[in-house]
């Protein structure tokens, strides 16, 4: 068998074969039944794991695969809708976006060699992000590998450092083990891809097939024992603190602890922060909610980490987009990080208590011991830098008086048309900053974006995934003219499984983050990042999704109500200041209490 990685939390060993605890082994095979395809029971294994949305794209060497899957997508046996993407990285993206916004698995079939690889980004998107999917590739047969056969790629070794687990299946009877074991190992823990390499000749190969259920993989302890001392170490501190602050990440979102964090955060009356991914996970009008952390985030917490005397970090990994200038991060607090990964313990910030567990088992054990403590004066000392932020850059940028439109105003007024209640899709660069920044929430699971790698392309698959992920719920997705064009032929996928996805594109004519980036630090040499731009309306007639286009700020409230009024998907085009700048701002190197309120350029 060919097998690398499960670079995972707590991985204790590179196992070669199953665990004898494991419900079957890649050795030994299952019994049971008439014999079936390899094809036929992978589509047996993946409706044994409740999978019901698959997208991808055939080619030869999943052609078995997908012959097998044209039976379970109609008539008796109908179970998958599969949705067919125009680009295989567009598969992975989508199935990011269905599984941010599900809490399930998503999960990508593409075929071998020039699809495998177009998988990669979205696999290493997913591993940063800690993504759920579960990638399917075709791989030629077992008799040609090494031989430089035709689209033979080794997708296993590709893969290796940017999955938890990559596996080449090469036989049918190792198919259910195989599948069990990817499914848990992408959902458990701390969640993220893993990749199957599915030889041609096990598709093909007769099997007797019994589903498998797989719970345990030695050398992999997904869910870390809650240490009792560590967790009375952290009441005390935050029982003892004066200036309490927490910083919200993605794991609250990913261990749907939500009600278990609000409980810890009233108790102890700790005002919170959210990083760009765990954004959702706290209503934006909790009253202890004091904002976005990181470079572009909310001026009062990223002052306010450089105060307070105990830090609470919960669920999130110390970005390097969130502590700025390492060397002077917190020096003056004691700092508690409950993470279910210990290897983030100590990673990037010095911690003096770790709680590593599932964050949905450690707030609840620490807020047992929490003493009731009001912390008036300390929360409010957040209000007047809120309020200077406010004057300085929110309200310019979401009321302003005159000029042309701007990101801000166009963010803010689809926010509070939408009450808090759609899901907010992103792609990368300014698009990204100023919609995480001025759209609300009030629901879990209601944020998708590329975090940790940035992928421009992004929001557009991920959109589509997440109408499929949360059908019913308004999907929102923000794109500027750059990242739109990177994945662009998506279109086809909108028109064709009808994907309502209202898109709204703020096209500036520019790169506009690198753009900003030039004019603060390059001596507004902007080499390369003006872009000529497509005629939208046409793109989106030939396709077949309602256009529109605004300039007027008179006229914004009416073209965004428009759109959230058509059934289906939508394109409102918003040209908006070209040299439009996202701020506050950190610099590169500098301390989060350096924060910029206005441009300064270099």
């Amino acid at each position: 068998m060919k097998e690398k990685n499960i670079m995972s939390n707590t991985l204790l060993s590179h196992p070669a074969s199953a665990s004898p605890r494991e419900a079957s082994s890649p050795m030994g095979g299952v019994r049971g039944g008439l014999k079936i395809t390899g094809a036929e029971a992978l589509m047996r294994a993946l409706k044994a794991e409740n999978v019901r949305t698959i997208f991808g794209y055939p080619g030869g060497a999943i052609m078995p695969v997908y012959d097998a899957l044209y039976d379970y997508t109609r008539g008796e046996k109908k179970t998958f809708h599969h949705v067919l993407v125009r680009h295989e990285q567009g598969a992975t993206h989508a199935a990011e976006g269905f599984a941010r916004v599900s809490g399930e698995v998503g999960v990508c079939i593409v075929t071998s060699g020039p699809g495998a690889t177009n998988t990669l980004t979205g696999i290493a998107d997913a591993m940063m992000d800690s993504t759920p999917i579960v990638v399917i590739a075709g791989q030629v047969g077992v008799a040609a590998l090494g031989t430089d056969a035709f689209q033979e790629v080794d997708l296993v070794g590709v893969a290796q450092p940017i999955s938890k687990w990559s596996y080449q299946i090469r036989r049918a009877e190792d198919i259910a083990w195989a599948v069990s074991r990817a499914f848990y190992i992408a959902r458990s823990g701390r969640p993220g891809p893993v990749v199957l390499d599915f030889a041609k000749n096990a598709q093909s190969e007769m099997v007797e097939f019994e589903p498998v259920h797989i719970d345990f993989v030695r050398g992999y302890l997904a869910y870390p024992m809650l240490d009792p001392v560590a967790v009375r170490k952290a009441a005390d501190l935050i029982n003892n603190a004066e200036k309490p602050l927490a910083l919200i990440g993605q794991g609250v979102e990913l261990g749907n602890a939500y009600n278990e964090l609000v409980e810890f955060l009233e108790k102890a009356d700790i005002p919170a922060a959210r990083t760009l991914l765990g954004l959702s996970a706290l209503p934006s009008n909790h009253p202890l909610n004091m904002g976005m952390l990181g470079m572009h985030g909310n001026y009062a917490p990223n002052i306010k980490e450089q105060e307070c005397d105990v830090l609470i970090a919960i669920g999130m990994r110390f970005s390097d987009r969130v502590i700025g200038n390492i060397n002077t991060y917190a020096k003056q607090a004691k700092i508690i990080h409950l993470d279910i990964d210990p290897s983030e313990i100590d990673k990037n910030v010095k911690t003096d208590v770790a709680v590593i567990a599932d964050c949905k088992v450690s707030l609840p054990a620490i807020t047992r011991y929490l003493v009731k403590n009001v912390h008036r004066a300390w929360r409010d000392s957040f209000i007047p830098l809120y309020q200077e932020e406010y004057e300085k850059v929110i309200k310019p940028a979401i009321h302003p008086e005159s000029g042309p439109l701007l990101m801000g105003e166009i963010v803010n007024a689809v926010a509070e048309a939408t009450k808090g209640d759609a899901i907010l899709v992103t792609d990368v660069g300014q698009n990204q900053m100023f919609s995480c920044r001025y759209f609300k929430f009030n629901h879990k699971r209601s944020l998708a974006s590329s975090g940790g790698l940035g992928t421009m392309g992004y929001g557009l698959p991920a959109a589509i995934g997440a109408t499929f992920g949360a059908e019913g719920r308004m999907v929102c997705m923000f794109t500027g003219d750059g990242g739109l064009q990177m994945s662009i032929q998506e279109f086809g996928t909108i028109m064709e499984h009808k994907a309502p996805v209202k898109i709204i594109l703020m096209n500036n004519n520019y790169l506009g983050n690198v753009r900003q980036w030039q004019d603060m630090f390059f001596n507004k040499r902007k080499a390369f990042t003006r872009m000529l731009n497509p005629d939208y309306s046409k793109i989106c007639a030939g396709y077949g999704i309602p256009y529109s286009f605004v300039a007027d700020r008179d006229k914004l409230q009416d073209e965004i109500n428009k759109m959230l009024s058509t059934e289906g998907a939508y394109l409102l085009e918003c040209a908006v200041l070209e040299d439009d700048n996202i701020l506050p701002m950190t610099a590169p190197g500098d301390s989060v209490n350096e924060m910029q309120l206005v441009l300064n350029t270099k």
